[in-house]
This record gives structure tokens, C-alpha cells and sequence, in this order.
């Protein structure tokens, strides 16, 4: 199989679990150190990603993270996926993307979704059932001021007048990517965006993409970024997944129980790691039954640049550098 051009990134989340708690400043510290070294052995992106009042912590501030990442590294580009639109007041989201956009010279990428969770929604003061508004109304915000408008809008849930935005972003302007589960986000992304950004089985949502922009007369098949949920790999798969497998199968247990509050479903009931090897959900691989995976994958989706979730909660960062270093040394290099 031929592997294509393909651009590689980190994902993160810094959940902190009391079954495996440890300070909050040294799982920031060890992240920041982690991101810094892997541009440095081949990485291209880190994507950063939110949730509010949850109990392990999970980052509900990834904007000061992305400036953090900012101001620590060089090279990598430093996206949100995602960062809850709908959540924020779009003029503030503006400013401060172009503000991270001027500390990293033009390196960041805005990527946002709608929301699921109602307790989000609730304890900011906000009704889930406004979020695809909300989100429609901040994302046309977002776009106008980019450009360097004057904004005066009068929608449903915001009222701006006399906006204008200073200082403007280094990009002109930066990647605005959608994400979601649903068929809605899909189609908001080939409406608005400048691509969609998903993760783990694509294929219906890049279909109902990719037609959507055919449907508005919008030339080529756009832009995807996505990824295996969990591709981590190793030298001993078996060694790997008794060292992850309980910190993973935390998180999907945990977002199962999020999901079914939302009245949704992403995954089946689990209750052992080996399930979630049979299931696909983690796949632990040696670095060439990586690339073929990988290479299966972006041939099935189309996707321009892969990203995988990086540590798992509540795992040391620092236990991950191996299997990012093999990975940088063998995989990568077979997608350049």
C-alpha cells in the first residue's frame, strides 16, 4: 500500500483522576515539557482539548494552555479540538486566538464544536438547546472580524456594535476547523469552516461532508484532520496495553457515562482493556502494523494530518516518551 503525505500530531486533555492523582501544576509542567520535545523529534501539531466542572479536572481552559504552548516551542502548530463555541462570547474568542496566532507567529489553529454535556451548559448560565445557534452566530462573528471588519451584528444571542479587531492575527486569516459526532457538524463544517476535524470511524461524516460542499458548489473534497482514537506503538504491545489499559479504559467508561446524560452513544458498555483492543478503540502496534493502519486509515478518510490521543489519564507523561519516540522514528518518517 502506497502511505501518503501525511502530517502527525498530539492530543491532550490533562485529566487528573483521584485514582492516580497527582498535582495539577506538575501534570501541566510535565505536558508543556512533553509538547516541546516532541517538535523537536518530528511532531507537527497539538491539539488541545476542553470540558467543564468535571471531576478529574479535564483542561476547561485550553486558550492559556495554547498560549503556554505558545511560548514554549517553535515549530508545531498548536490547534483546539475543540474548543465549546457556544460556551464563549465570540468577539473574546477572537482576540484571544489572534493574541496566541501573534505569540506563536502565526502557528495556531481555531478548531470548535457545539457541545454535549447539559451540566456545561447549566453551569455557565446557558440553555444546550441555543448551542447550534450560538455556535452559527459566533462562528460568522469570528469570520468578520478576522477579515478586519467593523462588525455591528444583531443576532439572536449576540449583539455586537462597533467591533473591530486589533491587533489582527500573523495568518490572514488562521484555520477555523469544525468538529463534532454529528451529522450537523459535518455539514456546518463544509458551510463555514475551513475543514472538519473528527476522530475514530469518519466515513459517514466525511460522506455527508464532502457532499454537503458539493451541494454548495464548493470545488475539490475540502480538508480533513482525524485519527485513530487511541494508536499507540510499541515494541511490546502486550507489556503496553497492561501498563494503558486501565487509564483508557477510564476514559471511555467515563465518556460513556457523559454521552448517555446527553442521551448519545459513541461507544459500547466495556468493562475490561482487552475489550477495547477487540473493539478497535485502542490499538497498541508495532511500528509497521502502525503505518499500515495509519495508511488504511488516510486512504479510507482522506485526511491530511493524523492525530491520536497522547497520554492516557492519569498516566505518567514522561512513561509515554518511548512509544512517541518509536513512533516519531519509525512511523512518521515512512508518511513523508
Amino acid at each position: 500500500m502506497t502511505t501518503p503525505k501525511l502530517g502527525f500530531g498530539l492530543w491532550y486533555s490533562l485529566r487528573n483522576p483521584d485514582r492516580w492523582a497527582r498535582p495539577y501544576p506538575e501534570i501541566y509542567a510535565q505536558t508543556l515539557r512533553q509538547i516541546a520535545w516532541a517538535e523537536t523529534i518530528g511532531y507537527d501539531d497539538v491539539w488541545l482539548t476542553e470540558h467543564h466542572f468535571c471531576e478529574d479536572g479535564h483542561a476547561p481552559s485550553i486558550l492559556p494552555l495554547a498560549a503556554a504552548v505558545a511560548a514554549r516551542t517553535e515549530r508545531i502548530r498548536i490547534g483546539t479540538s475543540v474548543l465549546l463555541l457556544p460556551l464563549y462570547h465570540p468577539v473574546r474568542v477572537a482576540e484571544d486566538a489572534a493574541t496566541i496566532d501573534i505569540l506563536s507567529n502565526g502557528r495556531f489553529e481555531l478548531g470548535v464544536g457545539v457541545g454535549y454535556r447539559p451540566q456545561e451548559f447549566k453551569g455557565l448560565g446557558l440553555r444546550s438547546q441555543d448551542r447550534g445557534a450560538r455556535m452559527d452566530e459566533g462562528l460568522e462573528i469570528i469570520r468578520a472580524l478576522w477579515r478586519g471588519e467593523t462588525v455591528d451584528y444583531r443576532g439572536r444571542h449576540f449583539q455586537v456594535e462597533g467591533a473591530k479587531l486589533a491587533p489582527m492575527p500573523v495568518q490572514d486569516p488562521p484555520p477555523l476547523w469544525i468538529g463534532g459526532f454529528a451529522p450537523a457538524s459535518a455539514k456546518r463544517a463544509a458551510r463555514i469552516g475551513d475543514g472538519y476535524l473528527g476522530t475514530g470511524d469518519m466515513s459517514e461524516l466525511v460522506r455527508i461532508y464532502r457532499e454537503e460542499r458539493a451541494r454548495l458548489g464548493k470545488e475539490g473534497p475540502g480538508r480533513l484532520v482525524g485519527g485513530h482514537f487511541w494508536l499507540i506503538a510499541s515494541k511490546d504491545p502486550a507489556r503496553t496495553l497492561r501498563d494503558v489499559g486501565p487509564h483508557v479504559l477510564y476514559q471511555i467508561e467515563m465518556y460513556n457515562r457523559w454521552l448517555g446524560d446527553a442521551g448519545q452513544a459513541l461507544f459500547p458498555p466495556v468493562s475490561d482493556p482487552a475489550q477495547l483492543v477487540e473493539m478497535g478503540i485502542l490499538q497498541i502496534l508495532t511500528p509497521q502494523h502502525a503505518v499500515d493502519a495509519i495508511a488504511t486509515y488516510a486512504e479510507a478518510t482522506g485526511i491530511e494530518r493524523y492525530y491520536t490521543w497522547t497520554v492516557p489519564p492519569g498516566f505518567a507523561e514522561e512513561r509515554m516518551n518511548e512509544h512517541l519516540q518509536l513512533f516519531a522514528e519509525e512511523v512518521i518518517p515512512k508518511f513523508r
